[in-house]
């Protein structure tokens, strides 16, 4: 009897054995597998990397390398329209930029396999357009390496701008990666300047004899008033902010020239506004020069209705904008 127990001992302790193998046999090899796929993955996205800073994907290759697991290094990725067809040239300024923050990465001495940058374009990659519901371009996205894209994973484009200090900053704050950006040496504005020194100092020379119209009062007028519509126009937060010239739709192919938010603005907006505040200015000069004037009464009437003119329908053009940006402003 004690060893026919013995017996069954023994077989359930076999039992035993060969289930808890067979158990963990799959898992040990599907771990394994997926190992070696993750390896496969990142070594291929070196190797791409490593030809080109920007990874250029269709939609197999999204789908594959940044949408399905496992993945353990951050994507981001740049969804445009660059054919020349899609006539977008915001997305041609955004790539510029978008090249000098891959670039910047790629020779640095941080450069690792944890962060990768893509683009995929629409006429590329319009299947992941429609997977994403991404009606606009040019858009940039992080995808982590773990889990799904929130919202905060999307760049506000419309409101910071494309410059690449930006969007460094932007990946700094999704995934702890710092990039400093280096730009290509642009000379342009030393040659401007050095042009302009050279032209200024040309003039004074030639007429050193006559230096009377430095003096000029109209002239430093005029120069100021270019100063202050410039500024008032906000071409400096332009140049800090780094906005598109316009946003061009993809579905309708409408332009806007106008941002509708309060918080940003285009680089065309800049420019219209300051054609509108100069308009006005000079309608006011007008008014001035016809009630001062002592000419014609015929002629200054002219004046002033021409000059009322211009302030009534340019101001009228300013408030315009300024509801379409400002919607609950209480005023009609």
């Amino acid at each position: 009897m004690a060893s026919v127990w013995a017996k069954s001992a023994v077989n359930l302790h076999t039992l035993t054995v060969f289930f808890f193998f067979l158990i963990c046999l799959p898992s040990g090899g599907g771990q394994k597998k997926k190992e070696n796929l993750l390896s496969e993955k990142v070594d291929q996205m070196m190797e791409w990397s490593s030809r080109r800073s920007v990874v250029r994907m269709n939609g197999d290759k999204f789908r594959r390398f940044v949408k399905a697991p496992p993945r353990n290094y951050s994507v981001i990725v740049m969804f445009t329209a660059l054919q020349p067809q899609r006539q977008c040239s915001v997305c041609r300024q955004a790539n510029e930029e978008y090249q000098v923050l891959a670039n910047s990465w790629r020779y640095s001495s941080a450069f690792s396999n944890k962060l990768f940058f893509t683009v995929v374009d629409y006429d590329e990659g319009a299947d992941v357009f429609q997977q994403l519901n991404m009606n606009s371009a040019p858009t940039f996205m992080h995808f982590p390496a773990k889990g799904k894209p929130k919202r905060a994973d999307t760049f506000d484009l419309q409101r910071i701008g494309f410059a690449s200090e930006q969007l460094a900053k932007w990946i700094a704050d999704r995934t702890d990666v710092q990039i400093r950006v280096f730009r290509p040496p642009n000379y342009s504005g030393t040659i401007a300047l050095a042009l302009l020194v050279s032209l200024v100092g040309g003039l004074l020379y030639l007429r050193r004899n006559n230096l009377e119209f430095i003096y000029n009062k109209t002239g430093w007028a005029m120069a100021a008033l270019c100063v202050v519509f410039a500024m008032t126009s906000g071409q400096m937060w332009n140049h800090i902010r780094g906005p598109p010239y316009a946003h061009k739709n993809p579905q309708n192919g409408q332009v806007s020239y106008i941002h509708g938010s309060s918080q940003a603005q285009f680089v065309a907006e800049s420019h219209i506004i300051l054609l509108l505040n100069a308009a006005i200015t000079m309608g006011m000069v007008l008014l001035n020069e016809a009630a001062t004037s002592k000419g014609d009464v015929g002629k200054r009437r002219i004046i002033c209705l021409v000059g009322l003119g211009l302030v009534v329908f340019f101001f009228s053009f300013l408030l315009s904008i300024f509801r379409s940006k400002y919607h609950g402003y209480p005023y009609r």
